[in-house]
């Protein structure tokens, strides 16, 4: 069964830091780009962040650049996403999803992230 499932989300004060994990069963993920995206409530799904299959190039949204950090471990089908100095704003439903081409094509579940005091 191709799933992606992540993990890690929760709930941590403004200033604080996550580490969220994207694991992939069923399919090989060194084969996909990687995207992590987010949606707050009322409002729409936007990216932030993306890596590419062998890790070389990476993508962030200006809202999170030199805050957040995507990697992968091919070896364990895992992507991460490491969320420092956490904003209120940054408060959503992280979902990866891992794609070939231009369309996602597997998505996980989505973990909920909370920043607040």
């Amino acid at each position: 069964q191709v799933q992606l499932v992540e993990s890690g989300g929760g709930l941590v004060q403004p200033g604080g830091s996550l580490t969220l994990s994207c694991a992939a069963s069923g399919f090989a993920l060194d084969g996909y780009a990687i995207g992590w995206l987010r949606q707050a409530p009322g409002k729409e799904r936007d990216g932030v962040s993306c890596i590419s299959r062998s890790g070389d190039n990476t993508y962030y949204a200006d809202s999170v650049k030199g805050r957040f950090t995507i990697s992968r471990d091919n070896a364990k089908n895992t992507v991460y996403l490491q969320m420092n100095s956490l904003k209120p704003e940054d408060t959503a439903v992280y979902y990866c999803a891992a794609r070939r081409t231009m369309q996602y094509n597997y998505w996980g579940q989505g973990t909920q992230v909370t920043v607040s005091s």
